[in-house]
């Protein structure tokens, strides 16, 4: 168990900027996989997300093999409700490998932003990411609304005493609870929570946002509030910067019509630039945004529809990471922490590794503890 709780504070820097209440908004543009495998095109998206006047480039850093296991089992099929002409009936190990950001172009992406004068960081998803990014020397980390409950990641990133900003999409009281306590006894001191609708809709519902969740959030849990929009358009982020947003995070691609797996709820440059320069509008008081009663709602933890219910799947779990005989030994090398989550939760990953398995287990299957043997 970590240590207690760090104190926490309502305002904080990621690099030259000072994050919270009472200051602009910090405004990151997730580049996620809208490169589409081209690093040109990815150089285009940060020199545009600088152009729209974007604090933050956002990168996202892993592998297939880092994300999930090479494997056509039950367990790692997608149906794709979200998106299913892009992910149905493929496996997570294909989408990852198309979706990816090769490690390589990411200290160019980093040099070049530092040169335009914009900051760029990156959500990892493993210990390796973070240790590579470590070297990259980014300001702070992001973790993923499905990574939020991953003891094993919030336990290395909180090591490194950076900045961390943290959405929690559909992460019930507990799990938030859970995540803050593992993040700040672990060393972690500034931290932003991302209040997050994960609908990815062209259309989505004002009913779903429950905006009221970012005041909550900042009041209940003593952090720096904000905004991650997984949908379509610019008037939903402006309502949560008028619902008291400290961070906005927006999915970025230059040209929607050309395809792209975040495509069809990513802003263009000219709907980024407008986002934002009706955001600082509104911080000057040159602009007044209302805040339907709908969209503002109650504040609301865990999933708000079948869909974000339906995605707690796609969360971290323990799986074996090879084959291991009855009475072998769990180790680092055959248990593996990866999506989907059927298997155990992460956070009893430290109770797993160095017990004894009690019978055979084949590569890429859930744990459970009717395969451990405990000892009293």
């Amino acid at each position: 168990m970590p240590p207690p709780l760090a104190v926490v504070v309502d305002c904080m820097h990621i690099g030259n900027k000072k994050i919270g209440p009472g200051y602009p908004c910090f405004i990151v543009a997730e580049l996620s996989g809208n490169h589409r495998g081209s690093f040109e095109e990815a150089v285009r998206l940060v020199k545009a997300a600088k152009e729209a006047g974007a604090d933050a480039v956002k990168l996202q850093t892993y592998t297939e093999d880092t994300m999930t296991l090479n494997s056509d089992r039950e367990w790692f099929i997608v149906e794709g409700k979200d998106n299913p002409e892009i992910w149905k009936h493929r496996t997570l190990y294909d989408l990852y490998t198309k979706g990816k950001t090769p490690w390589e172009w990411q200290p160019k992406l980093k040099a070049l932003a530092d040169e335009l004068g914009i900051i760029l960081f990156s959500s990892p998803f493993d210990e390796t990411a973070v240790d590579f990014l470590e070297k990259m020397r980014v300001p702070c980390y992001k973790i993923s609304a499905y990574e939020a409950t991953d003891f094993v990641l919030l336990r290395k990133i909180a090591q490194t005493r950076k900045p961390v900003i943290i959405s929690f999409g559909y992460s019930s009281e507990e799990e938030i609870q859970f995540a803050l306590h593992t993040l700040k006894g672990f060393g972690a001191k500034d931290i932003v929570a991302l209040h997050c609708v994960t609908g990815y809709s062209d259309s989505p519902r004002l009913a779903d946002m429950h905006l009221s969740n970012i005041e909550d959030l900042r009041k209940r849990f003593g952090v720096v509030a904000g905004f991650s929009d997984n949908n379509a358009g610019i008037e939903i982020p402006l309502m949560a910067v008028a619902s008291g947003a400290s961070v906005i995070e927006k999915h970025f691609i230059l040209n929607r019509s050309k395809g792209g797996q975040d495509a069809k709820f990513s802003l263009e440059p000219r709907e980024l630039k407008e986002l934002i320069s009706r955001i600082r509008a509104l911080e000057t008081g040159t602009e007044i945004v209302s805040v339907p009663k709908d969209a503002l709602g109650t504040p609301h933890y865990g999933p708000t529809n079948e869909l974000e219910a339906y995605n707690k799947r796609w969360r971290r779990s323990l799986f074996s990471g090879a084959d291991i005989k009855k009475g072998e030994v769990f180790t680092e090398r055959n248990v593996r922490d990866v999506r989907p989550a059927f298997g155990l939760e992460t956070k009893y990953y430290d109770e797993v590794i160095g017990k004894r398995a009690t019978c055979d287990i084949s590569f890429a299957t859930p744990l459970s503890w009717e395969m451990i043997e405990l000892t009293e």
